[in-house]
Formats: C-alpha cells, structure tokens, sequence
C-alpha cells in the first residue's frame, strides 16, 4: 500500500488542500501545514471546537473555514512565517483584532513561530463572532 503524498505548498507557505465541507478537509490542511504552524493550527481548530461544538468546518480555496448556519465567522491561513486567522466580522469584535484589511468588516491576527498565543483573547473574539451574523462566501 502507498502513502499518499504530503500536500504540496504554495509559494506563500500554504497547504495545497482540494476543496471539501466537514472536518476531514481542515485536519488535512492542519496536518499539512509545516513546521510549527500545525501546533497552532490545532490549538486553533481545539479551541473554535470548545467554544462552538457545533462549528461547520469546510476548506475552500486552500483555507479553512469556520461556520455556523448563516455563514462563516472565521478562517485561518498559513504564511511563511505566520499563521493568520481571520475573523470576517472582525470591526465588530471588542477589543477589534490589530490587523486591518481590504475587505470591509475583516480583521486579522498573525501569530509568529515566537509568539505567545493569548487564548482567553483569542476564546473571547470566537465567542463574540458567532454571536454577529455569518459571511456568505
């Protein structure tokens, strides 16, 4: 039997993960991302499943999405040498996450290899996120 190859990464250091809805998709793209990004990958899907048992889960355009019945709340992407979540509500969350964006309501947080990850912060924003209305994508 064959091992099916590790997925290739975009230049930018993302996992190349065919598209799919559910939780499979997202823990191949979380298995897939290199180096010490796949630690915080899990903490990340870790916590959403914490706070939210009943997140729908899919990968779409080699990212993970997060979501409820109404739309997505929150995506994550990989960097070379950062892991970007995305809240797609972002200007509503108190306090608003530090990275602005092009896309109207969007904000960011990267977290760098050194970085220490602030999981009450980042447990408070999911929680307001999946309180406001979902993005349809």
């Amino acid at each position: 039997m064959s091992t099916p190859d590790k997925p290739k990464l975009l230049s930018s250091g993302n996992p190349q993960i065919p598209k799919g809805d559910g939780n499979e998709p997202v823990q191949a793209y979380i298995s897939a991302m290199p180096e010490w990004k796949a630690d915080i990958g899990r903490r990340i899907d870790d916590i959403v499943e914490q706070v939210f048992p009943d997140v729908r889960k899919a990968v779409k355009w080699n990212t993970p999405l997060y979501g409820k019945d109404d739309g997505w709340f929150l995506a994550m992407y990989c960097y070379k040498k950062y892991v970007q979540i995305t809240f797609m509500q972002g200007t509503s969350l108190t306090p608003v996450p530090p990275v602005s964006s092009k896309t109207q309501g969007t904000r960011y947080l990267n977290i760098h290899k050194d970085d220490a990850l602030d999981e009450p912060q980042l447990t408070d924003w999911i929680k307001q996120a999946i309180g406001l209305p979902g993005v349809k994508l």
